[in-house]
């Protein structure tokens, strides 16, 4: 066990900590707002006045994608619900909406299949190293898909740090806190001794209801960021999270 100190707020007897992926140490805005921008042009192409309001919907304003929004914190599912219910409201049957809309999806995850991966937040691979080394259980659980975490540790080489890579596939997404406490199972460890990293809100009281040790809410560049006010305490960069020597 080790004590975590971020800013002034110190975490003692932490035996594993969780990161988000999204947002949390993959910078992926840019490509989350340009999938967004894909799916909401090839469902307008099928029934035309349904992108407008969906881009809304996933939190796209113009080069802006809200961190708050469904694309930034739901899971491919209920973004994929959400578009299907904006078809239903045209008169559409709800398996119609659903398929129409799951072909939206489905090209655009063809046109990025082949795009440049998102980068690691600059600091971040150092971080996971100087955490695993003193001895901490790392895990990683997104929104996205197992597969598209399992790919992220593959390719930036996080294999050796990162114990647990969990997505969410089917059944409760975040904020349901029954994920955090399967994570903390995968890794060994009770949610008590476990510390969540996340930039939502969502991440944030998944973990408090499933009773984490602490939640560290990250904004990079940007420690008073509003949305993660119910955190214990908001950093703006990884290296704030530091091991107190005992």
């Amino acid at each position: 066990m080790v004590t975590i100190r971020c800013r002034d707020v110190t975490f003692p007897k932490i035996q594993a900590i969780v990161f988000d992926k999204d947002g949390t140490l993959e910078d992926s805005e840019e490509y989350l707002r340009n999938l967004g921008q894909k799916r909401s042009r090839a469902l307008d192409a099928q029934i035309p006045g349904v992108g407008e309001p969906l881009l809304m919907a996933f939190g796209i304003d113009g080069d802006r994608l809200d961190p708050t929004g469904l694309l930034a914190v739901g899971s491919r599912r209920e973004n994929l619900i959400a578009a299907a219910a904006y078809v239903a409201e045209t008169g559409r049957g709800w398996l119609e909406s659903l398929a129409i809309a799951s072909r939206a999806f489905d090209e655009a995850d063809r046109v990025f299949q082949n795009s440049a991966p998102s980068p690691l937040f600059v600091g971040s691979l150092e971080v996971l190293q100087f955490l695993a080394t003193a001895g901490l259980k790392l895990g990683i659980l997104s929104a996205a898909s197992t597969a598209a975490v399992r790919a992220f540790v593959d390719r930036h080489q996080l294999g050796s740090y990162v114990r647990l890579q969990m997505g969410v596939d089917s059944g409760p997404s975040k904020p349901d806190p029954i994920l955090f406490q399967q994570a903390c199972q995968g890794l060994g460890v009770e949610p008590e001794a476990t510390l969540m990293v996340g930039d939502s809100a969502g991440d944030i009281e998944m973990a408090r209801k499933a009773g984490a040790a602490g939640c560290i809410g990250i904004c990079w560049g940007n420690r008073e960021a509003a949305h993660l006010e119910a955190a214990d305490v908001t950093i703006a960069q990884l290296d704030e999270i530091q091991i107190v020597a005992e």
